[in-house]
């Protein structure tokens, strides 16, 4: 299993390009093109890889047999965990936000896949996961599981931000945006250290606010980025009519799939920024899908409750 280990968490990915047809969206000068990064993993995908990489690394080095993390019900860093930990031949926990799902494993496409992956869970009431990252709290899981890889929620750490990094690797300098979803802020953060000065990135937050600046200046210094939440569509993994319609058109048109929490609500960002007029004339815009596409058949359960539309995969 080391060796596989060795082989998959070491290896240097190149995810391919596609150039998106605007023309099917906008009569526009630019250009916009997408780095496949969903495509180097079904569940150890994008961003998720990215962020893993080094820190499985890491937990093999230093002997771990554990890995522990935090998450929601559709998190896919709990999936992408799960997976990663069969993988490299470690056990995972993942501590649940919401009690009352340790009931509703079976009904969730999310956790009942990682579960079979060999995860065991933990679920806290919403109260205790706000207090997650406290020295009693962490003290207690381990007094539970035994020593264990802490990977905190989402994984942005050091680690994930040099994995980000990567993301870019043989990226020619020419592109002039460089446009990707944000959670934490881990990923953003290793692309615009990795970017180069004449470039902006341009991260599209999934949730409501502008916080993950913050997150993102502990691990650069440089400033050629801008955070934007005007498509979070009301906040973390909301969702309406319009956006399942853009990813189903999206998706027609291209033959990309984009998930509803991140790529999608980017993607709709994109479009309209270019109907706004926002990016320069002749603009070559860089777009990294960064995976989630597990997240999907989540999503359509509980759109289908809503009598609404599903997403096309």
């Amino acid at each position: 299993m080391k060796n596989f280990t060795t082989r998959f968490f070491n290896a240097t990915f190149h995810s391919d390009i596609e150039q998106v047809p605007l023309a099917s969206f906008i009569e526009t000068s630019s250009n916009l093109y997408m780095l496949r990064e969903d495509q180097i993993h079904p569940f150890v995908s994008g961003n998720k890889f990215r962020k893993l990489k080094y820190n499985i690394q890491q937990a093999v080095k230093e002997d771990h047999k554990t890995l522990l993390t935090f998450g929601g019900a559709y998190s896919n860093h709990i999936a992408a965990v799960a997976s990663a930990g069969k993988l490299a031949g470690l056990q995972t926990i993942g501590v649940i936000r919401g009690e009352e799902l340790s009931s509703k494993i079976s009904d969730n496409a999310t956790l009942s896949y990682a579960q079979k992956q060999g995860m065991q869970f933990q679920f806290v009431t919403r109260e205790a996961y706000r207090d997650k990252y406290e020295a009693s709290f962490i003290e207690t899981l381990r007094s539970t599981y035994g020593n264990f890889y802490l990977l905190p929620e989402g994984g942005t750490n050091a680690l994930a931000v040099k994995g980000c990094e990567e993301i870019l690797s043989g990226v020619e300098k020419h592109v002039d945006y460089i446009c990707a979803p944000v959670g934490t802020g881990g990923t953003v953060a290793g692309l615009i250290e990795a970017s180069k000065p004449q470039q902006k990135t341009l991260g599209f937050s999934a949730l409501k606010g502008t916080f993950q600046t913050s997150e993102i200046q502990k691990y650069t210094s440089k400033t050629n980025f801008e955070i934007i939440d005007d498509y979070c569509f009301g906040g973390y993994a909301k969702i309406d009519l319009q956006l399942v319609r853009f990813i189903n058109e999206f998706y027609k048109k291209t033959g990309i799939p984009l998930d509803p929490v991140y790529t999608g609500k980017m993607l709709f960002g994109i479009v309209d920024l270019l109907k706004r007029g926002h990016f320069k004339e002749n603009s070559r815009i860089f777009a990294i899908h960064t995976g989630g596409l597990q997240g999907i058949t989540g999503m359509n359960q509980r759109l289908k409750k809503k009598n609404l539309p599903q997403i096309d995969l």
